[in-house]
């Protein structure tokens, strides 16, 4: 079951997020916030695996609250959920720590999706968030990565897909092939280029070459 902290300081955002989660099988809110003071007292006291987290709140936000909570909580996984896409809240959110990074007109189904993979340890990002990591980080690569004449067919299109901003089950779908396959050919990838998650192997599928 994955522990769930809700984090947004408009109630009706909330209620429909609980509404959204009590529906599914394997995931259990246990904790609303409407600040990020309160979110990291909530932390402490029902250690959530995930916590969904707005950014614009009074009071403490949600980029400080993320850091917070990471601080005395390093397991917890950071899902940010917001209104705002642009760089100014999105690359200060990643630095405090957040391990995704979803915009609220989101479908329902993707914002369960992130939450899965983030309590997995994998990193969500809608679509054009993660493009804007790609393009921003292709230009300032220094860090050298190992040559794709390695992969094997099936590994390439599992890559390619990965850099479109595909979910493991939207790769499932797309290629004919199981979830668990999926997996296994996104670890094979990071063995074999030598990119520690999701996000850099994003950015490796978009390399010249």
């Amino acid at each position: 079951m994955i522990r769930v902290l809700l984090v947004d300081d408009q109630p009706l955002i909330r209620a429909g997020l609980r509404m959204l989660c009590a529906a599914e099988d394997d995931i259990e809110v246990v904790g609303e916030a409407a600040d990020g003071r309160e979110a990291v007292r909530l932390a402490e006291r029902v250690a959530p695996d995930v916590v969904v987290m707005d950014l614009r709140m009074p009071g403490v936000d949600g980029i400080s609250a993320t850091g917070r909570i990471l601080a005395s909580r390093p397991t917890a996984r950071i899902l940010v959920l917001t209104t705002f896409g642009d760089d100014d809240h999105l690359y200060p959110a990643l630095t405090a720590g957040a391990c995704g990074f979803l915009l609220k007109d989101a479908p329902p189904a993707e914002l369960l999706d992130g939450i899965r993979r983030a309590a997995a340890g994998d990193s969500a990002f809608s679509r054009d968030v993660l493009r804007r990591l790609v393009e921003r980080a292709v230009t300032s690569r220094t860090d050298p990565v190992r040559p794709r004449e390695g992969l094997t067919g099936r590994e390439q299109a599992v890559l390619d897909l990965v850099g479109e901003g595909l979910s493991n089950a939207e790769i499932a779908e797309r290629l004919h092939i199981g979830i668990t396959t999926v997996k296994t050919h996104i670890t094979a990838l990071m063995t074999k280029t030598n990119c520690p998650n999701r996000v850099r192997l994003a950015l490796y599928a978009h390399q010249p070459g």
